[in-house]
């Protein structure tokens, strides 16, 4: 039976890597997790004492296609008590992950064939979702200059139906300033470009608070989850934001893709909200882990890093190591017993000499990470 043109996208490499340390696992070996940027941490405590009482209060059914309504409320409120933003809560669409965000948001703004930039580095699977549903993805190389994030001038004249933005971003942490978002939206504007702002890695953030496009302006899509900073990554909860004109455009998509996003998930979601002190226990966690990676990593031998501003990775240049990063990742792998995510995942062109590594873990696993990989590095030099 014949597959179609569209489906041949290309495999999520960190998902390769995990599947190698799996078989590494299973064959009796400990290996040490940096490679995936999934919390340590299951959901909150609260999320799951609350879906406890309603599992036994009745069966879980279908929700509304824009989900919960006391949820979409919720997280309006959660604007105001982030960003200062008096959001309307007609304007929240609840999604079945991120992911299911961006099909959403893909399907809403985009046409067959219509060209949509992402910055590079950047996650894998924007290319390829927009790939899979006939849309044609453009890398924008970004410079250290400007925080390996984009600017205008890297697609003005290139007659761009999108751009997607993510800050803080994936694989390399780095945030957009006020004035670095407000000009990427308005040179949007100014040539009908949609603007998408990924947004699921808002709460973890370290010297300053991550800006929100919508500080800046309602014409946006804004798309988040409750996978990083509320650390419910296999529950496929998250949720889109977008202008009012759009929700009713959304809603019918929803209906017919996906009916709703899950109801279990979203009624552990609503209370995963309100669990401050346990999500900033997390927070504690990921700037031990930050410091001591930002302090380890460069005695390894991995000196030339991005700097990273919120999430929980670190992206390496290692150019002075290898050409070749999928190798060395899988020599690492094989010989310190560290997992980690060769740079061809986030960006095709350059990413052939840099790393990713991922301190989302235990700190006990990133200390230990960081020993292993010193060694290694002695021993490899």
């Amino acid at each position: 039976m014949r597959t179609s043109r569209r489906s041949d996208v290309d495999p999520f490499i960190v998902m390769d890597v995990m599947e190698a340390a799996r078989a590494a696992e299973a064959a009796g070996r400990h290996i040490i997790h940096m490679e995936v940027g999934q919390p340590g941490t299951g959901a909150p405590q609260a999320a799951i004492r609350a879906l406890s009482d309603a599992m036994a209060a009745g069966p879980l059914g279908y929700t509304v296609a824009l989900g919960l309504p006391e949820l979409r409320s919720r997280i309006a409120r959660l604007y105001g008590e982030w960003y200062g933003v008096d959001l309307n809560p007609e304007r929240v669409i609840v999604t079945s992950g991120a992911s299911g965000g961006f099909i959403l948001a893909f399907n809403a703004l985009f046409d067959s064939g219509d060209r949509v930039g992402i910055g590079a580095p950047g996650y894998p699977s924007y290319r390829q979702i927009l790939r899979g549903l006939g849309f044609e993805a453009v890398d924008l190389p970004t410079s250290d200059s400007s925080r390996l994030q984009p600017v205008p001038d890297d697609f003005a004249g290139l007659d761009l139906a999108g751009l997607l933005v993510a800050s803080p971003a994936n694989p390399t942490g780095t945030m957009l300033n006020r004035p670095a978002m407000s000009a990427l939206i308005e040179a949007c504007a100014a040539t009908n470009t949609s603007f998408i702002s990924d947004e699921i890695y808002h709460g973890i953030e370290y010297e300053a608070k991550a800006v929100s496009a919508l500080e800046l302006s309602d014409d946006v899509y804004v798309i988040n989850s409750f996978s990083k900073y509320f650390s419910m990554t296999g529950w496929r909860v998250g949720w889109m934001v977008v202008p009012e004109a759009h929700v009713r455009v959304v809603e019918r998509i929803a209906q017919n893709m996906f009916i709703c996003a899950p109801h279990a998930s979203q009624v552990a979601a609503l209370a995963a909200m309100d669990a401050h002190e346990e999500l900033q226990v997390n927070m504690d966690v990921y700037r031990t882990n930050r410091a001591l990676i930002l302090d380890g990593l460069p005695k390894a031998g991995f000196s030339r890093i991005a700097p990273p501003d919120g999430a929980f990775y670190v992206y390496a240049d290692v150019s002075e190591i290898t050409q070749d990063s999928r190798a060395f990742a899988a020599e690492i792998l094989e010989q310190a017993g560290v997992a980690v995510t060769p740079g061809l995942d986030f960006d095709p062109v350059r990413g052939h000499t840099t790393l990713r590594f991922s301190y989302a873990r235990k700190t006990e696993d990133i200390a230990e990470g960081l020993r292993r990989l010193t060694e290694f590095m002695a021993v490899r030099a």
